[in-house]
Order: structure tokens, then sequence, then C-alpha cells
């Protein structure tokens, strides 16, 4: 096979995962339960200050989500930062943790619930030590116990099987930043916020 056929081939390949990618984030966008979105929605309008907290690419996650709070004008701190100031009552943390189990997540949860913050839990176990915590859970489903039960990726992969389980954390990391995508659209058109207000808001030193 030429290079110029393999190329190709693998291009399609990807293509092919691309899509099957994108059809299970809609999925799980899906089952994301319209209660608490609506309480999430609520939350964020009333809280005083908001505060974001993550770990690895959840936290980055968390960071974009930020931005974005900051585009709408909103009061809003990353846990963690040099300039964060205290958390106190009638503000709301928002932590971002798939598996619910992450040490320094639960350590700065307990801080907040002994000071009366409101909590929302983005995660995929609302069971988890974080989800028990939370005022507000939005479950965001990651990998499937089925998905685990198939086996090693590159196993899969040579024999043939291309379906897009990809590894780790990464399918509730995508499916959280797209839902908080959304989370700011939303707030957009309940603030009547236009796409140039937020520009305004946006760093002028770049």
């Amino acid at each position: 096979m030429s290079g110029e056929n393999q190329l190709g081939q693998n291009a399609d390949t990807i293509y092919i995962r691309m899509e099957k990618l994108a059809h299970k984030l809609s999925e799980r966008c899906r089952e994301i339960d319209r209660k608490s979105i609506e309480q999430f929605i609520e939350a964020i309008s009333e809280a005083n200050y908001i505060f974001m907290l993550g770990a690895g690419r959840s936290g980055l996650a968390a960071r974009a989500f930020a931005m974005r709070l900051m585009h709408l004008g909103l009061h809003v701190h990353v846990v963690g930062e040099t300039t964060t100031p205290a958390i106190r009552k009638g503000d709301l943390l928002i932590a971002i943790t798939g598996s619910g189990k992450t040490s320094g997540i639960i350590n700065v949860l307990k801080t907040a619930k002994d000071k009366g913050v409101k909590i929302s839990a983005i995660t995929s176990f609302p069971d988890s030590p974080c989800g028990k915590m939370a005022d507000i859970i939005i479950r965001i489903k990651g990998r499937l116990p089925e998905d685990e039960a198939r086996g090693d990726y590159t196993e899969r992969q040579l024999a043939g099987e291309h379906e897009p389980i990809i590894p780790l954390g990464t399918l509730f990391e995508l499916s959280t930043l797209l839902f908080l995508d959304i989370i700011i659209e939303e707030l957009m058109r309940r603030k009547n916020f236009s796409e140039d207000e937020m520009k305004q808001h946006h760093t002028n030193l770049e």
C-alpha cells in the first residue's frame, strides 16, 4: 500500500472515530438531569462570588468555564490562585471531579461546607465523597463499566475495533466542557448579554 493510500485510510478511520465520539458526547449530555441543570443555573445567577475547583484536565475545564463567567461580568475565581479571596456564605463553589474521590478536592469541599457555602459538584459518581457534600449535583457519565471490561485500548485497536473508547477521563472532561459552554450560552440568553458585551470584558493586555 502506498504512503498516500495509507494516509487516506488512516484519515477515514479518524473521521469515523470522531463521529462516534460526537455521538457518545451527545448521549452523555442528554442524560443530564433537567432539574439539576436549572438548579445549577439559578445558583450561578444568585451567587455573590463563584469559585471554580478541579484537578488536572478537570481543572482546565474549570478554568475555561471561569473565563467565560468573567466575560459575562460575574465575579469568579479559581481555587488555588494567589489572588483568590476568602470564600463566604452566599458564594458558590463549583467542583469538577469525575471520580469524586480526589483528596485535595474533598478537603476544599469540607472547608467550604463548614463555612456554609453552597456547593455544586460536576461528577460521574453522585454517591462519591464529593457528591455527598454537594447541594447540587450535575451527573455527567464518563466511561461505563462495560467499556472498562472491553480490555486494553491497544489490544482493541490491533483487533480492528475502533470504537472511540478514549483513554482515562477524557469522555467526562469533553462532556463537561460541552455542557458548561452551553450553560454560558443559556446565561447569555437569560441576561440578554451579547457577544460584543462579552468582548468588552476580555483581556486587553494581549
